[in-house]
């Protein structure tokens, strides 16, 4: 599955690939209906998957790409089941890393 590179400008023009797992654990973030209220209980519901993922030393990607075009996220609906989807979630073990150049940037500028 492709993913983004949020590390900043590359030392080598093609980095050594790194192992992964060999099949994608992707979990459907859904509401009944799909109103402010459900976007709000949507984000607490994140918001809980986000912490007990970490918890557990599992990292996770958001995919919201996906949840942009209104023709593929009518087609992620499930038929049988009046569903609508929010947001598409990635889980795995990844090698680990530093913080990327966004994070600390961030953090660096909140420091007084």
């Amino acid at each position: 599955m492709p993913m983004r590179d949020f590390t900043g400008s590359l030392p080598t023009p093609h980095p050594p690939a790194l192992r992964f797992e060999r099949h994608a654990q992707v979990a459907l973030l859904w509401t009944f209906h799909d109103r402010g209220k459900d976007w709000l209980n949507a984000g607490q519901a994140l918001q809980h998957v986000l912490l007990t993922a970490t918890a557990h030393g599992v990292r996770t990607s958001l995919l919201h790409q996906a949840m942009e075009w209104p023709d593929l996220r009518a087609a992620i609906g499930l038929p049988r089941r009046r569903c609508h989807p929010q947001l598409l979630i990635r889980f795995g073990h990844g090698p680990d890393s530093g913080r990327t150049p966004r994070a600390c940037g961030q953090a660096a500028a909140e420091t007084p």
